[in-house]
């Protein structure tokens, strides 16, 4: 199942006019900011609706359940997200670059787009585990920014002495991912690791530098 290709519960009915665009549009803000605030279980029809102005009806316009509406949330809160991928794909800037730049340029850009979406990426890796829908849909949006990451590095002439390149640079953005998930989800201080972003981000980007030397 692709992520246009929805049981017919979940199916989002797209508003036509203008007034009804603004207040989906109302709606699908609200419920990012509360899952931010809140997560998932903060995330009710009636917050949603006080937030956002709008009456029960207006949303049941849109949607049938509270999950098809979560989902429609979701996906609105992680375009944002997901247009931050696109950092990597102007490949002709990247080979520019030399391996060392561009393994620091990789790591900074991955560190970056967790700090700048935090908020939604804690609430929806927690959700994750329990949601199987979004795990789904969370595990492409990963793989598609890791395709990108890999292809990057790879341009740059990452891991060239080895026999595997594209399998050790997958693997190393594998483990900055998970640990970068690990800190958003639970805090700086649940693994023991260093408070400061600033030092755990220079870290990471020299376990990546040295897994790849190596």
């Amino acid at each position: 199942m692709t992520l246009s290709d929805e049981p017919v519960d979940l199916e989002v009915r797209p508003p036509l006019q203008k007034r009804s665009r603004e207040a989906w549009a109302r709606v699908l803000d609200a419920g990012v900011g509360i899952l931010e605030e809140g997560g998932y279980e903060a995330f009710t029809i009636s917050s949603v609706c006080e937030r956002a102005g709008v009456a029960p009806r207006a949303l049941y316009e849109r949607v049938d359940t509270k999950d098809a509406l979560f989902l429609a949330v979701y996906e609105h809160g992680m375009s944002a997200l997901v247009a931050d991928h696109t950092r990597f794909d102007d490949s002709a800037a990247w080979r520019r670059l030399s391996t060392e730049q561009a393994v620091d340029r990789a790591v900074r850009e991955l560190v970056s787009l967790f700090r700048r979406h935090a908020a939604l990426l804690r609430s929806v890796v927690l959700i994750s585990g329990v949601h199987a829908e979004v795990s789904r849909r969370g595990s492409a949006y990963t793989r598609d920014l890791g395709d990108r990451f890999t292809a990057r590095l790879l341009d740059a002439g990452a891991a060239a002495s080895s026999s595997h390149p594209e399998r050790d640079v997958r693997a190393a953005y594998e483990v900055a991912f998970s640990a970068l998930v690990v800190r958003t989800a639970y805090g700086p201080g649940f693994s023991g690791g260093p408070a400061s972003d600033r030092v755990f981000a220079d870290g990471l980007r020299r376990m990546v530098a040295g897994f790849l030397e190596s």
